[in-house]
């Protein structure tokens, strides 16, 4: 009966006990926490002085002591206002780990060279529980070789590729580290001859008195190896046949690094595994033969992004991809992009201004653009892995800012080779039925043809069906980001009668881009990126059999100015341009006519009364294209970076000889325009900031405006008299170079 008040009673008292052993224990406990703090303070900042010698970002992350810095870009501006750990990554002083950092940092130097080099450490108090971490750092003399000999076979390895392999010479540091490097790159240079089994010795000698060293490599190619049996394991849905198919090993070939290192991209590139492990069982044997370890991953994917830039506004991106359709690694692509979302309101300085003509048709280039295509890709074709065969079909609406609309549909086949490791050769054929939108302006200076019904005529559904051939080669390190190695494509295009093309016309495009490190001492040569581009294309128009006219699609012609051209420019805004005004601005000025033809071309483009925005610019694209492009990226913080730009180009070719009351149009436009940006480092991409300085230059500039004939039909009238425009309008002061700097906002390098 009295049991449970008893147990009632005894729980009470356990948890008596347990509240006075809290309460006991808590100052203590309070203590510590203090202590803690006290002993293991934030680190506020971290100097690292007396770095030379080395990469400071290199050498930051070889210890373990680091500083506190804010979680993200975006929250810097709270990170400014407050250090609350919200906004902040903080990071604290272990006094154990700073204690090893000490030798670390000696390490570092003695495998670079600098084998006497000392550190002295300090830790300041910078706030109540806040401290800054110093580095000290004597690199004293490098240790230098003073002689680099390799001993190698002849027969297998020039002296100019041994030479390229050398990245010491004598004089320099004795750096262990690039050491190993030469090491590993002539034992696969070695492989890619078919010696997977050669050996490389070092032998080191170091004079510590005179601070000297001799290097010697030894080259011992031993056998020649060869594939032997290959092995599929893991793989379940994809057949072991496919994946053979698509690898460049076979059985009886020689074995070769390359190989190896391509069919591994082969299959990761085809989306097909998750993992594609390729091991080579230990076998002291001219023979090697090799296991492929896969894991599949899905085999279908569907994705949804969305985004925006200065020039397409708001876009949305859809695509839905099968990887093994039917079986055979065959693979389905369907897409879709819906953009210029939000042009009408967004249509202010900051992003890409549409401007309407004379027509008003400024609602013509804020209408959404859209485009949908699907193809199907058979990699491995002829059961070849360097072959490729591709079918799909597109439609499209298009616009170029201010220039034209471009509606089509169409299908295209396409074989590709790849000649070497990420080098390719594709041949296309395009089928594409096409209408341009755009004012009579753009086909009476483009086309030479400024009657209505020729014009109207051009605006029908036309066939553009070349015959196209590229290659490509990328060399580069990193994507998205190259820090060295070149790039470089070249397209040739033509389009006849042979082709069943309306549009005929040869055209050839080419573009390059090398990029190098800045090897300054005190920097860190793998971020400080020295970037160059190049851009050539040139096209002729040949004459339609059935209207004599050589028509050559807007599309087809070369553009230049934008976020990935002369940046001082806004887009398609270098190179040939026309002046576009409306009658009724013209009715406003004092003793201009606008009643007829004749009495409008007396009006005067320059008086005083007009204002540099009551002119359109209207891009009307040349037919040749020279670019250039130098740019200078320096990191200044954790995957940010600044940059220097200075881009150039010029776009001729765009004469007219067919229009009696047009003698000359345009000409060729070039300028060179500097300019800096800001870099992200972002998952997606580098996000890119640039401010382009345009150089305000005055033309010439042909004006055009309508008037009715005596039938009432609209015609095209220029005016006798050119414009001197001015790009940024003609304000003095501040304002002036705040109408000089173009602001261009997207994702991704500029090249």
């Amino acid at each position: 009966m009295h049991r449970p008040a008893q147990l009632r009673a005894r729980a009470r008292a356990v948890a008596a006990l347990l509240v006075a052993v809290v309460l006991a224990f808590a100052p203590s406990s309070l203590y510590a926490q203090h202590e803690d703090q006290r002993e293991a303070p934030e680190v506020r900042d971290l100097v690292l002085n007396g770095v030379h010698a080395v990469g400071r970002t290199d050498l930051e992350r070889s210890i373990s002591t680091t500083k506190s810095q804010c979680k993200n870009i975006l929250l810097m501006a709270f990170c400014w206002l407050s250090k609350s750990p919200t906004f902040v990554d903080k990071k604290y002083l272990n006094r154990t780990e700073f204690r090893r950092d000490v030798l670390r940092l000696r390490v570092f130097y003695w495998k670079r060279g600098f084998r006497e080099a000392t550190v002295d450490t300090a830790v300041v108090r910078v706030a109540p529980g806040a401290v800054k971490v110093v580095f000290d750092i004597h690199e004293g003399p490098p240790t230098v070789i003073s002689s680099l000999r390799v001993e190698y076979d002849s027969t297998l390895m020039s002296e100019r590729n041994v030479k390229k392999l050398l990245y010491l010479r004598a004089g320099d540091p004795l750096n262990l580290v690039v050491l190993d490097t030469m090491r590993l790159e002539f034992q696969l240079a070695m492989w890619d001859k078919g010696h997977s089994d050669a050996q490389v010795d070092t032998v080191i000698a170091v004079n510590a008195e005179q601070r000297r060293a001799t290097v010697l490599l030894r080259v011992n190619p031993r056998w020649v190896t060869t594939v032997g049996e290959i092995t599929v394991r893991g793989n379940e849905d994809v057949n072991a046949r496919t994946i053979q198919n698509s690898i460049m090993l076979r059985t009886g070939r020689v074995f070769r690094y390359v190989d190896l290192t391509e069919s591994q991209r082969n299959l990761y590139e085809s989306n097909l595994f998750r993992l594609a492990l390729f091991t080579v069982p230990p076998r002291p044997d001219s023979i090697k033969n090799i296991n492929i370890d896969v894991r599949e991953t899905r085999m279908r994917e569907a994705r949804i992004a969305g985004g925006f830039n200065t020039i397409d506004y708001i876009q949305t991106d859809g695509r839905f991809t099968n990887y093994n359709t039917f079986g055979g690694a065959r693979r389905l692509d369907v897409g879709g992009t819906l953009g210029n979302l939000g042009a009408q309101p967004l249509s202010q300085p900051l992003f890409q201004r549409v401007r309407a003509d004379f027509r008003d048709d400024r609602a013509v280039f804020t209408q959404p653009t859209w485009q949908v295509s699907a193809e199907v890709k058979q990699p491995a074709w002829l059961q070849k892995p360097e072959n490729a065969v591709s079918i799909g079909g597109f439609a499209h609406r298009r616009a170029a800012p201010a220039v034209y609309i471009d509606r089509g549909y169409g299908g295209e086949m396409a074989f590709t080779r790849t000649l070497a490791p990420r080098a390719t050769a594709s041949a296309a054929y395009r089928f594409e039925i096409t209408r341009v939108e755009a004012s009579d302006v753009y086909f009476c200076v483009n086309y030479g043809v400024c009657d209505n019904p020729t014009v109207s005529s051009l605006r029908l559904h036309q066939k553009l069906n070349p015959l196209q051939f590229s290659a490509s080669i990328d060399r580069s390190d990193i994507p998205f980001s190259p820090t060295k190695g070149f790039i470089a494509r070249i397209d040739l295009e033509h389009a006849s009668g042979v082709t069943f093309s309306d549009y005929r016309y040869n055209r050839a495009f080419a573009e390059a881009s090398a990029y190098t490190h800045f090897r300054y001492p005190s920097r860190d040569p793998r971020s400080q990126v020295l970037a160059g581009h190049v851009r050539f294309g040139f096209v002729r128009a040949l004459a339609s059999a059935q209207t004599g006219i050589e028509l050559l699609h807007p599309r087809k012609r070369f553009y230049a100015g934008g976020s990935h051209s002369v940046r001082g420019y806004d887009e398609n805004q270098l190179g040939p341009r026309i002046l576009t005004i409306p009658k009724d601005t013209l009715a406003r000025l004092a003793g201009c006519d606008t009643t007829s033809e004749a009495s409008i071309r007396l009006c005067n483009p320059n008086s005083s009364a007009l204002q540099t925005k009551d002119f359109t610019p209207r891009p009307v694209g040349g037919t040749s294209l020279l670019e250039g492009s130098v740019e200078f990226r320096v990191p200044f913080a954790r995957k940010m970076e600044w940059a220097a730009f200075l881009d150039g180009g010029i776009i001729g070719g765009s004469r007219l000889q067919n229009l009696s009351n047009f003698r000359e149009i345009v000409h060729g436009t070039a300028a060179i325009t500097p300019g800096v940006g800001f870099r992200y480092k972002s998952a997606v991409g580098p996000i890119r900031i640039d401010l382009g300085y345009n150089p305000k230059r005055t033309q010439e500039l042909t004006v055009v405006t309508t008037s009715t004939d005596s039938t009432g039909r609209q015609i095209l009238v220029p005016l006798n008299a050119t414009r001197r425009y001015t790009n940024g309008g003609t304000s003095r002061g501040f304002w002036a170079l705040f109408n000089q700097v173009v602001l261009h906002l997207s994702i991704g390098q500029a090249y």
